[in-house]
């Protein structure tokens, strides 16, 4: 049985003009496991990860406005908190389109930690936008009264960013290793997972944000799956986008992708950092890497839609600035 992991991106789950709504995201959720349950009738076993922008910037604004009243709360609990926010909703999701099929499998949120260093240059340079979108005057309003640094995000508006540092190892790799033995639908490495650093021989949490594709492609060479599939809110990897040249991309390989990158085709705030996940993981072993929306998973998978990126010789390599924790009797031993 092939193996894919498919990230969930935040966005997915609140869509353009939404405002995010339990509702709405349990709506959005819902469309996403009806493909996930296309993907299971075709044979494939699935791992789920997911983004979380959106809610862990609304998480962070309902912290700081409440703080007068309440404690608030660092960085690193509003990552936890919209893991099992996230995590509640897409099991609630992805239990009722398998009743609805008739198939019989069990679903498992892993509240997810990722250790990464704490001398990280990210931490000195926030670069990871999370929350809504903002007008420019919003934007300044935001500065002002909360401190926040805003960035302008893919000519969508303006929005708050943090420092995103690297994953370098996920704690709870065994646990969900186990899991997929017992064939249950593991939920991991939400969000990114929460950011610890190691310190006097213990974990200790930091205020970051994990990409959630930089993580998920640390845990994808590290299961070695088959298929790694990003889900997003385009339908393709564009070049040149929203520009009057912009055309799709179906089918590249790593060196053509890494050209385009070091072009600045991808906005390092946007698709930039799905493009360096993907060449990392089949950059150490991975086969094929999928770029795609949620409402076209399971036709990309088929090979009728999204973009498909394969490894080639020149560029069959780990990248220098990830180190993959790939377990011993892994690719490439």
């Amino acid at each position: 049985m092939k193996t894919i992991l498919l990230a969930v991106g935040g966005n997915s789950l609140i869509r353009a003009g939404e405002k995010g709504t339990v509702a709405e995201q349990l709506a959005n959720a819902s469309r996403t496991a009806s493909q996930i349950v296309g993907l299971l009738a075709a044979g494939y076993r699935v791992v789920l990860t997911h983004g979380n922008g959106p809610q862990v910037g609304a998480a962070l604004l309902r912290s700081e406005r409440g703080a007068s009243e309440v404690p608030g709360l660092p960085l690193d609990v509003c990552d936890a908190c919209t893991q099992g926010e996230i995590g509640y909703l897409l099991e609630q999701a992805m239990e009722t389109a398998l009743q609805n099929a008739g198939v019989h499998l069990r679903v498992a949120t892993i509240l997810t930690r990722c250790v990464v260093a704490a001398e990280d240059p990210a931490f000195k340079l926030p670069q990871k936008p999370i929350g809504p979108f903002y007008s420019r005057s919003e934007a300044d309003a935001r500065r002002q009264t909360f401190g926040w640094q805003m960035v302008e995000d893919a000519s969508r508006g303006y929005r708050r960013v943090v420092p995103s540092p690297e994953p370098i190892r996920i704690v709870e790799l065994e646990v969900i290793r186990e899991l997929m033995v017992h064939d249950v639908i593991v939920i991991a490495c939400g969000g990114g997972g929460i950011p610890v650093i190691t310190r006097n021989d213990h974990l200790e949490g930091v205020e970051a944000v994990i990409d959630k594709d930089r993580a998920s492609a640390l845990l994808a060479a590290n299961l070695e799956v088959d298929l790694f599939v990003i889900s997003t809110d385009a339908d393709f990897v564009y070049l040149d986008y929203k520009r009057p040249t912009q055309r799709a991309l179906r089918e590249a390989g790593c060196r053509e992708l890494e050209e385009h990158l070091a072009a600045g085709q991808f906005p390092p705030g946007n698709m930039g950092p799905k493009i360096e996940s993907v060449l990392r993981f089949l950059g150490c072993g991975g086969k094929e890497a999928i770029i795609t929306s949620a409402d076209h998973l399971l036709e990309a998978v088929t090979g009728r839609a999204g973009t498909h990126i394969f490894p080639d010789r020149k560029a069959l390599r780990c990248l220098e600035q990830q180190t993959l924790e790939v377990p011993i009797g892994g690719r490439g031993s």
